[in-house]
């Protein structure tokens, strides 16, 4: 059980601390903590717990602005927790966290801080695998999600309302990928990566750009399959917070650099092995 303040003039106040937290989801079953199964927040919370930051999530009153999927990204989540120790957080997660998690920022917050329910809007980027044909006529079909729809075709909604206000959608380019990038203010299970696909079939010209919009309107027996979700990154939560920026340290940085290396030496080995290929 956490030290109880009011008895114990040893143990400060604790203080309620928000932090922004970038993960690579590939070796992660999702952001949720599960009890057999490595997750962003069991990562968290267990390197918490050995700073001593606290020693029950649950009286810490840990959370996150939303979860994502196995194998989703993130540079835009939050999660916060109360501690006695907040300089020692700022100081040392990131040594505790592994190489493939980190916190770029912190904030201290108001005690009744919780980022789910505090969040203002969530941002997403997915970035596409395939060459795009026609990154224009996915740019004119993005805009037919702006504002309010029922998403029952774009998601799996369960007993969920399936109706979502899209405040931003466009198409951009970063080097040689294209992505989606859309801003709501919250949205249903697998619903960016179906939006995704279904950009994607219109810049591969599979369906025109009316197609979406006889999706957002008509109820159909086949929604649309979701897109991998290794192109989605949980882009930014806007929780209204002024962020000061954490020491990411070189861990993750060295992890990600090793990555990088490891993925170029595999195109190399595919094109050696299949001489062929594109």
């Amino acid at each position: 059980m956490e030290k109880d303040q009011t008895s114990d003039p040893a143990v400060p106040r604790p203080v309620r601390l928000a932090c922004r937290v970038s993960y690579l989801g590939t070796r992660f079953y999702g952001s949720q903590q599960q009890e057999s199964s490595r997750t962003v927040e069991g990562e968290f919370i267990g390197a918490c717990r050995r700073l001593d930051l606290f020693s029950d999530w649950r009286t810490a009153g840990f959370c996150s602005a939303g979860r994502t999927d196995r194998g989703v990204h993130a540079c835009g989540q939050v999660v916060a927790f109360s501690t006695p120790y907040p300089d020692r957080a700022r100081q040392a997660l990131n040594s505790q966290l592994p190489p493939d998690a980190w916190c770029t920022a912190s904030a201290e917050v108001p005690d009744t801080f919780h980022p789910r329910y505090d969040a203002r809007s969530r941002t997403y980027r997915y970035y596409y695998s395939e060459t795009v044909l026609d990154p224009q006529a996915m740019e004119a079909a993005a805009t037919h999600f702006l504002g309010e729809h029922n998403f029952s075709n774009f998601a799996r909604v369960g007993d969920k309302n399936p109706w979502r206000k899209i405040l931003e959608a466009r198409i951009g380019t970063d080097g040689r990928f294209t992505y989606l990038e859309v801003k709501a203010e919250s949205f249903l299970w697998h619903q960016v990566r179906c939006m995704a696909a279904a950009l994607l079939s219109v810049g591969t010209g599979e369906q025109d750009m009316d197609g979406i919009l006889l999706l957002l309107n008509e109820k159909t027996s086949r929604p649309i399959p979701p897109a991998p979700a290794e192109g989605l990154v949980l882009w930014d939560t806007d929780c209204g917070i002024a962020w000061v920026p954490i020491e990411e340290g070189d861990r993750s940085g060295t992890y990600c650099t090793e990555l990088r290396r490891h993925h170029a030496l595999m195109e190399q080995v595919c094109r050696v092995l299949r001489p062929g290929l594109p």
